[in-house]
């Protein structure tokens, strides 16, 4: 890395003003960004890591532009709690941590304490740890997909689009281990030689290009649909046992079953339908950790007919029932309460 003068100048005034306006709060200075990637240019900034170790630090911070080089410039401060999320791999734009060059240190122990968050970054990147991050950043590239679907314009939905693409972006380069090094304009190129999802640079490209507010809609539709198919993990199942599964037949009889009837009776499609959907939920909630077969109740579901529905659920519960018997359990029945009482205390 090499630094012209009036980089160096800057680092040298930040770390004078140290001295005398926060003394103690300036821990160390680094250097990411291009100039050391190579990418600096003639109206290239200056990207620092000037990390504080108290509000007092916040003194340091300030923006400005140099006219004899029209270049803007943004002295931010950031603190050890901001540099511990980034050390947790919340996103993927990780260079400031893992690649600044120290030059400056006001306080020696930063040294250790930015190298073991660098060591816990890249403890995520290279584990299985890191698709808890990508779970995270996709849940989050859907809530804001929900608010770009719900958006009546087109300069909000294209605003929210450009929020879910870094999001989305973030998750694939994190899915690959890895993290941007560059700015946005070499995002496409990092991406080069890593798995990604089927024409996500495409989908990418057919949101920005998008003339309307439909057409954006639809190819953020397309690109979020193919990166939740491409971070998909399948878990291994349990397999059917009477420990996971006893107790679930008579919950969703207790829950739901003389809902259905009581719906039906009252031709309540708003309760026959959110207790068919219920039932659906659990079964599909069973279904992700156990071994069972595929309930598609919603399918059969007639806002029409609502002893039909009660015919769903009737037929869903005897099919798990079928379940049961091959773990070898039974379900609870009993008389009465008496007979339940003198069983239960037994227990």
């Amino acid at each position: 890395m090499t630094l012209n003068e009036t980089n160096q100048k800057m680092i040298d005034a930040i770390a004078r003003k140290a001295e005398l306006v926060c003394p103690g709060a300036l821990a160390l200075i680094g250097v990411y960004g291009s100039v050391c990637t190579g990418d600096v240019h003639s109206k290239s900034d200056l990207d620092l890591l000037l990390l504080v170790n108290d509000e007092t630090g916040r003194k340091l911070c300030d923006g400005f532009i140099l006219d004899d080089g029209q270049i803007g410039y943004d002295i931010y401060c950031t603190d050890w709690k901001m540099l511990e999320e980034e050390a947790g791999c919340k996103h993927a734009h990780l260079s400031k941590l893992m690649d600044s060059e120290i030059v400056y240190v006001g306080d020696p122990a930063a040294v250790e304490r930015i190298s073991r968050l660098r060591r816990e970054a890249g403890e995520i990147l290279n584990s299985e740890k890191r698709f808890l991050c990508v779970d995270t950043i996709v849940d989050e590239a859907k809530r804001v997909y929900a608010d770009a679907m719900m958006s009546d314009t087109t300069a909000q939905t294209r605003t929210l689009s450009a929020s879910c693409i870094s999001l989305l972006l973030d998750a694939v380069m994190l899915e690959n281990g890895q993290y941007f090094r560059r700015g946005v304009k070499r995002a496409f190129e990092e991406l080069e030689g890593l798995r990604i999802p089927s024409r996500f640079i495409d989908h990418i490209y057919d949101v920005v290009k998008a003339p309307q507010i439909t057409g954006v809609k639809d190819a953020l539709t397309k690109l979020l649909k193919s990166v939740i198919t491409f971070v998909k993990r399948t878990r291994d199942k349990e397999t059917p046992s009477a420990d996971n599964l006893s107790g679930t037949y008579e919950e969703m009889v207790s829950n739901w079953r003389n809902k259905m009837a009581e719906a039906a009776a009252r031709s309540d499609v708003f309760s026959s339908f959110m207790n068919l959907a219920s039932l659906q939920t659990m079964l599909d909630e069973i279904a992700e950790d156990v071994s069972i077969g595929r309930f598609p109740i919603m399918e059969k579901y007639d806002p029409d007919d609502l002893s039909k529905n009660i015919e769903v659920f009737d037929g869903a519960l005897d099919t798990y029932l079928k379940e049961y018997a091959a773990v070898g359990i039974q379900p609870k029945h009993f008389a009465d309460v008496d007979e339940f009482v003198d069983c239960y205390l037994q227990g």
